[in-house]
């Protein structure tokens, strides 16, 4: 676990870079499947859940904080909208030694929507202006923003522009774009991830009219090929759900995106490095689920991979020997 604080200075890092990162996804990017996705890529840029301001400033702030320094490079995303109150908590991510604050502006929940938080604020440049300021003012590390390319209302071009021109205005040099809008009334937030269509044009329209700023493209990419189409046209890209349901995707990303000369590591060294890591979590009086859910993706394409999902999904549960029965799923994996 981290445990850096402000009174034990920072080594600072360099910025982290954005060219191939993983979303934030609520219930998925906790600290165990961090771990564990940075087994399989050295460089890529991890997001945690998204956290609110009122989590941290009115709860148990370093729980939601926890991560392990293998983890880095490394962002906090939150979810806020008071000016002070994201100041105060990009302070606290500065603090334990996260990499990057970055502000939700894209998440469509009715639960959300009611606090002032996630695409909503799309609706509301000059206050996402005033928030971002805020946060730089707080810290040195980068502040970014995710949002959509527009809301149910608000949802042209020039009001997309509109948006990142006074975000960019406060300080805000790196954009990562969902290219869908968000319909806030209507659908819940799975229909928002599928229906508005994507519109990787109007993305692409958004860096040549703002070449000066970082743009990440996010929505719907699933394979090296792709993200590699898409770095010719912006300066990232950003994979979610692919990644977390077929994670072993990141084994290539070092050799393909980032030049890396080490090996690809196989499925069997990932869960074998990752078992130390489960055996200190049992002996902390964890359970093993908390962990191996992030990892059923692993069992896709070979024989033996549906056996594997359901030794770690189904059979788990009814075990006395977890560690066993990870072994028993590792013996699928040789030669993978």
């Amino acid at each position: 676990m981290q445990t850096k604080s402000a009174s034990n200075p920072l080594k600072s890092r360099p910025e982290p870079s954005r060219r191939f990162s993983v979303a934030p996804m609520m219930d998925w990017t906790d600290r165990h499947c961090r771990f564990f996705l940075r087994l399989l890529s050295a460089n890529a840029l991890l997001y945690t859940e998204m956290v609110t301001t009122g989590a941290l400033l009115n709860g148990d702030a370093a729980r939601f904080l926890r991560h392990d320094d293998t983890e880095h490079p490394l962002a906090l995303q939150l979810g806020g909208s008071v000016p002070a109150d994201l100041a105060a908590c990009a302070r606290m991510a500065q603090d334990v030694g996260y990499d990057e604050v970055n502000l939700n502006v894209g998440c469509p929940s009715d639960r959300v929507q009611n606090n002032m938080i996630g695409a909503c604020l799309m609706g509301h440049p000059a206050l996402v202006a005033d928030c971002v300021k805020a946060m730089r003012d707080a810290v040195s590390i980068p502040v970014t923003v995710k949002h959509r390319i527009g809301i149910n209302g608000r949802d042209s071009y020039a009001e997309l522009c509109d948006f990142v021109g006074q975000v960019r205005d406060a300080g805000c040099r790196s954009f990562t774009v969902h290219a869908r809008i968000a319909i806030l009334e209507g659908l819940s937030p799975k229909e928002n991830r599928d229906i508005p269509p994507l519109r990787y044009d109007v993305a692409a329209q958004l860096k040549a009219d703002f070449p000066d700023l970082e743009i990440i493209l996010n929505g719907g990419i699933k394979t090296m090929a792709e993200c590699q189409a898409h770095l010719r046209t912006f300066d990232g890209v950003m994979l979610g759900r692919e990644a977390y349901h077929n994670p072993y995707l990141l084994a290539t990303v070092d050799q393909e995106l980032f030049g890396s000369t080490a090996p690809v590591i196989s499925r069997a060294e990932a869960l074998a490095r990752l078992r130390p890591y489960i055996a200190r979590h049992l002996e902390d009086g964890g359970a093993m689920h908390h962990i191996t859910r992030h990892i059923l993706g692993l069992g896709q394409g070979f024989p033996g991979a549906r056996k594997f999902r359901q030794l770690l999904s189904v059979d788990i549960h009814k075990s006395k020997d977890p560690l066993g029965l990870l072994d028993q799923a590792g013996q699928l994996l040789e030669g993978r």
